[in-house]
């Protein structure tokens, strides 16, 4: 179901760091109604997870972290979602509210969105599908599922009660260290990662730009496992990086290309920010470094 009232709040954003260099620009773009959904399966258990990724690699502040809980969703047939529990909460409140309450809600900040990565692993069965919000547009590609090869190491702890072993292994350019339980038999885990005798519970890359832990299971669910039903942009896993990376080195330029609105961008006294539409080089890199090949 879809909300028939659309409301959509651009707000330029630009951070800065003392010397003056800016560190990142964001477009905060709100759109008041929930997309029509399909439903694929129907889901057995969800875990959830704390996610945590470096917005700024070159500082050493412990600010320097964005956060949000995701919701993984484990279906039959090795059929799983991973995604938002906050844009699922959002999705929620918009499509059980009127416009005034949506109009409310937003002007005091009650429906700010998470993160728009949304990771299907055996959809289709056999293969990885990756959806994705970049500014107004759906991304959409799907890949062989990904074999990892994992090395078993003898570190042991414990995460939400379950005792669980270590493994690593290097991919896609980052070496990840992970904790699994076989007191919950699911090859399954956080973002891509997958392949162990057991649901991974805690995930890290070896310079700790990205954390995944378990902070919550339901081992009886009842949640359906859904996709947005949108105007996919259809492309590969390298088109996809090349427009996510085209967005977040220069957001304003990117917004006004594909949808043909304007934008002006003003400084902290009201002027006009000249240099807003040039590249800035990004303090951080993604999940995946070797999209730049």
């Amino acid at each position: 179901m879809k909300k028939t009232f659309l409301i959509l709040a651009l707000a330029a954003v630009t951070a800065s760091i003392a010397s003056g260099k800016i560190v990142r620009r964001q477009l905060c773009i709100f759109q008041a109604y929930v997309p029509e959904t399909e439903t694929l399966a129907p889901e057995n258990m969800e875990f959830v997870y704390d996610y945590r990724c470096c917005v700024d690699t070159t500082a050493t502040l412990s600010d320097n972290y964005s956060s949000d809980n995701m919701l993984l969703q484990i279906g039959p047939d090795g059929l799983s979602k991973f995604s938002s529990y906050k844009n699922l909460t959002v999705d929620s409140i918009l499509m059980r509210s009127t416009q005034e309450q949506v109009v409310d809600a937003a002007i005091e900040g009650k429906l700010s969105t998470g993160e728009f990565m949304t990771i299907y692993k055996n959809y289709p069965a056999g293969r990885l599908t990756h959806t994705e919000k970049i500014c107004q547009d759906w991304f959409c590609y799907d890949e062989e599922m990904p074999g990892l090869d994992w090395n078993l190491t003898d570190s042991v702890t414990n995460v939400l009660g379950y005792e669980c072993q270590s493994a690593r292994c290097m991919f896609r350019g980052r070496e990840w260290t992970v904790f699994y339980t076989e007191e919950i038999p699911l090859m399954d885990g956080p973002w891509k990662l997958h392949g162990l005798p057991g649901l991974i519970m805690k995930a890290s890359d070896d310079k700790g730009h990205y954390t995944f832990e378990c902070i919550g299971i339901k081992s009886k669910a009842d949640r359906p496992i859904t996709i947005y039903k949108v105007p996919f942009n259809k492309t590969d896993r390298n088109g996809y990086y090349d427009a996510r990376h085209r967005y977040e080195i220069n957001p304003y330029a990117y917004y006004e290309a594909t949808t043909g609105n304007a934008i002006t961008v003003n400084d902290e006294n009201g002027n006009p920010q000249v240099d807003a539409y040039d590249p800035i080089e990004l303090q951080y890199d993604y999940l995946e470094l070797d999209w730049k090949k």
